[in-house]
């Protein structure tokens, strides 16, 4: 029996060392079109972002600088910083211009429409994304064309309907009004977010025994907190900055709300205005609305996200 034995090695030629420096270093490597554009994209994003902010901020900062001022002030220096804080701006707005009474009755219709119509547009965005019947889809449809519908169109056949009624110049026919005038983006928005919840949940309920009322006030409608939040939101700025409607439908001076107070204030001296009364009361008017953006400003962004991750 034989067995092979590997060669031995060729030993090399004797040759000049070669240095490290003569060896080329690797190029760097290039970073890809599409990545180099798209950092392009983003510092142009953010520098628009940036922009943005600094045009809807620096109005915002400027009238709350302007509401602690003197009239005087506000024309001779209107981008200086006041001498001192006018508190009796605010005050003034306050009283003498009954801003109050415009605040609370505006609390009451926003507050009570806005109950309504999460109420209404919720039951019936359930019904139409979780039951097929006839004509599901004409009334969704007629809900969606409500959204076009414009509201200057309607005021002239409203203001009649609402006569007739006897709810003309009342809080609660300024009220039903505005249900009916939130609707339509409610029972959209929410349609949409109802089709997302999952179905399994539903008739778990449904096999334990529970009726259709309990599953939905009870599992479904905790679980459309999101969505309930997001259009909650909309319609409390939509509502709250109304004023076309009211100022058709509600012509009685002591039921008048904060739109309709802030432009009697503007015109009650003519060239003569109470300006920083005016600015005064128009800060009054934001802050609700601000803060309820800033308290909720996580669940809307979950809300108007829900959809597209699931």
């Amino acid at each position: 029996m034989t067995t092979t034995e590997p060669p031995a090695p060729v030993p090399a030629e004797p040759g000049p060392p070669v240095a490290k420096a003569d060896v080329p270093a690797p190029r760097p490597a290039q970073a890809p079109a599409k990545e180099r554009s798209g950092g392009v994209l983003n510092v142009f994003s953010h520098g628009m972002l940036v922009l943005w902010a600094f045009m809807v901020v620096l109005p915002l900062l400027w009238a709350v600088m302007t509401s602690f001022k003197s009239d005087r002030a506000i024309f001779s220096s209107p981008w200086a910083l006041p001498d001192r804080l006018h508190f009796e701006n605010w005050a003034r707005a306050w009283t003498d211009a009954n801003m109050s009474d415009y605040f609370l009755n505006t609390v009451l219709v926003v507050g009570c429409s806005l109950v309504g119509t999460l109420v209404l547009g919720s039951m019936a965005a359930y019904v139409l994304a979780r039951f097929d019947f006839p004509g599901n889809r004409l009334i969704y449809y007629l809900f969606i064309g409500g959204m076009s519908f414009p509201i200057m169109l309607a005021l002239v056949p409203l203001f009649y309907v609402v006569n007739n009624m006897g709810l003309l110049n009342t809080i609660h026919g300024l009220i039903l009004v505005y249900i009916a005038y939130s609707l339509p983006f409610t029972v959209f928005f929410l349609t949409a977010f109802f089709r997302t919840l999952p179905n399994s949940i539903a008739e778990a309920a449904f096999v334990d025994g529970a009726s259709h009322s309990r599953t939905f006030f009870q599992i479904m409608l905790p679980m459309a907190k999101p969505g309930l939040i997001s259009v909650g939101i909309f319609n409390f700025l939509g509502q709250w900055n109304q004023y076309m409607l009211p100022t058709v439908l509600n012509t009685d001076p002591d039921k008048r709300v904060l739109t309709q107070g802030l432009v009697q204030l503007a015109v009650s001296q003519g060239y003569k205005g109470d300006w920083s009364g005016l600015f005064a009361g128009l800060v009054m008017a934001m802050l609700p609305v601000l803060a309820a953006y800033i308290v909720f400003q996580r669940q809307v962004v979950q809300g108007l996200t829900a959809g597209a991750l699931k």
